[in-house]
């Protein structure tokens, strides 16, 4: 048997234009019986041998043609049919050629006849080899049976992928759909069934080894739905990526993944789409700081597509920088127009060479440090870079005239209970005072706006691969603290919102986000673990190491005192925050400033305190400051 599989392997081209060839012959044979309705000596008065032989001959002038002998017959599909048809209609020209030519050669009812008989042999032939192979190929062995959710595009065209790999070994039990106009409907033989009404019975009866996600924006609820149906039933569940995901626009069998907890976390994607981005940044200079990082890179890869006359990646990590640099010249032909400048924001006459060399209009201020525990241990890092970089950048941007400055901050600047979540906040109140004490001057024009949200999906230093490492070396996962919460977004919708604020901002604005419901992290482990085959307590333990300096059990996107005033997107607010005056807020950066030369860590926070009022440690050395 596997010598048999092998055999039509390496089947010849030139054995498939000889079965091809006998195929032509016993079309015209057939032809002519028909013809003359079986009447066996009626064939020799039309000379039938040499009719037939003229027949084969065109017949082969039209396989070599259009080469419909070329395709693997394994993989028949649409396109080779097409050949065996064009190669066919080749063959009836030629034929008429020769009876316009040469007085009858073969009688134009039979050379009609041959080609449809012809063309049905050819075909049929061809997919019954195809069909034969695949019997062959699995025969042996135990397929595995693989439920599709979605009937549509991408349904089909994973099926049909499936079908063709030589390496997949599945078998099709069905289709599910929560569209009710496609239920019960067959498709190439698979039926299509009720994904809510049918996935028991179907788990039960077939007991299917996996179900493949193939269809396009499921909701983010339905897919948990999803996950708990095939988690009840031990059935492993995949994923196939969006269209624009396919290498080189085809999509194979090994792009299909197993779904990730990235898949099932946060909510459905929000869809901003502001008409007037691309006209606000195409062909002006985009300085964005922080670009190796996470969020930074993310930046780079969209406003690329909107064709700035240059974007400059400013990061202090060579390492991160040479990366995202060669991921977009191998993206896009960008020529001199991307450049890379290493520089600390903490270091103000370099970062002075990248603004007057290059003259952003545009800054997207990213850099920062955002771990809270390593923060907590080095306030001294945290206030150089986090605020007085900031103030570095935003200065700069005064001086060299730039339109707008788009500060992204995090949801740990609200009520900060750490040094990181305070210096973010720190910088928020330097931004947002400048932008104030500048519309009182006239010839002063740049803008200052500030976004602000939740953790980012898949970021550097995170939860997830923190827990997917802790799982893959065999636990245990730690949390610490069975109550704690946080909430989560995708890097490219974080994104979106940045870009849409730097073009909506008007100045001052702190930009927050609809986050959606928050994520019970004990909760977010142990979907890991289960999506990782694993069981909790049996393969692999979850233990509470209590909370870290410095940290919060949930985060907030408002103040107390807070409020928000709505915008052109109904997912998009803006945060009414206490404000202060310009003058003071500078001196107190200054005071901040001086801090530092006194190397201690108390009195750099005891400064940061005075700037951010609401700032009340936890879990913290510096709580002693709160007392005092």
């Amino acid at each position: 048997m596997i010598k048999h599989i092998k055999t039509l392997n390496i089947l010849p081209r030139w054995i498939i234009v000889i079965i091809d060839l006998v195929t032509f012959a016993i079309a015209a044979l057939v032809g002519y019986m028909l013809r003359l309705n079986f009447d066996i000596e009626a064939l020799y008065e039309y000379n039938f041998l040499r009719g037939v032989l003229i027949f084969m001959m065109a017949g082969l002038i039209g396989s070599l043609v259009t080469r419909s002998f070329a395709g693997i017959i394994r993989y028949t599909g649409l396109q080779d049919t097409l050949r065996v048809l064009y190669a066919n209609l080749f063959t009836l020209g030629v034929v008429f050629s020769i009876n316009y030519l040469s007085e009858n050669s073969v009688p134009y009812s039979v050379a009609v006849i041959a080609f449809f008989v012809s063309l049905v042999a050819l075909v049929s032939y061809r997919l019954l080899v195809k069909e034969l192979f695949s019997y062959y190929r699995t025969v042996s062995q135990s397929q595995k049976k693989v439920l599709i959710f979605g009937a549509g595009r991408h349904g089909i065209t994973t099926k049909q992928v499936l079908e063709n790999d030589v390496s997949s070994n599945v078998k099709i039990i069905g289709f599910l759909e929560d569209n009710t106009r496609k239920i019960n409907n067959v498709i190439s033989g698979i039926r299509i069934y009720s994904a809510r009404q049918d996935f028991e019975k179907l788990a039960i009866k077939h007991n299917p080894q996996e179900l493949i996600l193939a269809a396009n924006n499921i909701p983010v609820n339905r897919k948990n739905e999803l996950v708990d149906q095939c988690l009840e039933f031990g059935i492993k569940i995949s994923t196939v990526p969006s269209a624009d995901q396919w290498i080189g626009g085809e999509f194979s069998a090994n792009q299909i993944q197993e779904i990730k907890i990235e898949d099932l976390l946060g909510r459905n994607v929000i869809d901003i789409q502001n008409k007037y981005v691309s006209k606000e940044l195409t062909g002006k200079s985009i300085l964005i700081t922080g670009a190796a990082g996470s969020i930074g890179s993310e930046l780079v890869r969209q406003l690329i597509m909107y064709n700035p006359s240059r974007i400059v990646l400013l990061d202090q990590s060579e390492t991160g920088l040479f990366e995202i640099e060669n991921e977009i010249r191998a993206l896009k032909n960008v020529g001199e127009k991307l450049v890379c400048f290493v520089a600390d924001i903490s270091n103000k006459e370099r970062l002075k060479m990248a603004f007057d060399f290059y003259k952003p209009s545009y800054v997207f201020h990213a850099a920062a440090y955002k771990h809270v525990p390593m923060m907590e241990a080095n306030p001294w890092e945290a206030v150089g870079c986090n605020v007085l970089g900031t103030r570095n950048l935003s200065d700069l941007s005064v001086e060299y005239e730039v339109e707008k400055f788009v500060m992204i901050s995090t949801d740990k600047a609200v009520n900060p209970t750490n040094v990181m979540g305070a210096t973010k906040r720190a910088a928020e109140i330097y931004v947002q005072s400048l932008n104030n004490f500048l519309r009182g001057l006239e010839t002063v024009s740049t803008k200052f706006v500030t976004t602000r949200f939740g953790n980012v999906l898949g970021s550097n230093g995170s939860v997830i691969p923190i827990f997917q490492n802790q799982i893959q070396n065999g636990g245990p996962i730690t949390v610490t603290h069975p109550d704690i919460t946080r909430y989560f977004m995708t890097i490219p919708e974080a994104c979106n919102l940045v870009l849409d604020a730097g073009v909506m901002g008007d100045g001052g604005e702190i930009f927050v986000f609809d986050m959606g419901e928050s994520v019970k992290i004990l909760d977010l482990a142990k979907r890991m673990i289960q999506l990782s085959g694993l069981q909790e307590g049996v393969d692999i333990d979850v233990v509470f190491s209590g909370l870290r300096p410095g940290e919060k059990l949930y985060e907030e996107l408002l103040d107390d005192k807070e409020n928000t005033l709505a915008t052109h997107h109904p997912k998009i607010m803006i945060s009414q925050v206490r404000e202060m005056e310009f003058d003071k807020v500078r001196d107190l950066c200054s005071e901040l400033e001086k801090s530092l030369n006194d190397m201690d860590d108390f009195s750099v926070v005891a400064v940061l305190k005075k700037l951010v009022s609401e700032y009340k440690s936890r879990e913290s050395k510096f709580q002693a400051l709160d007392v005092s």
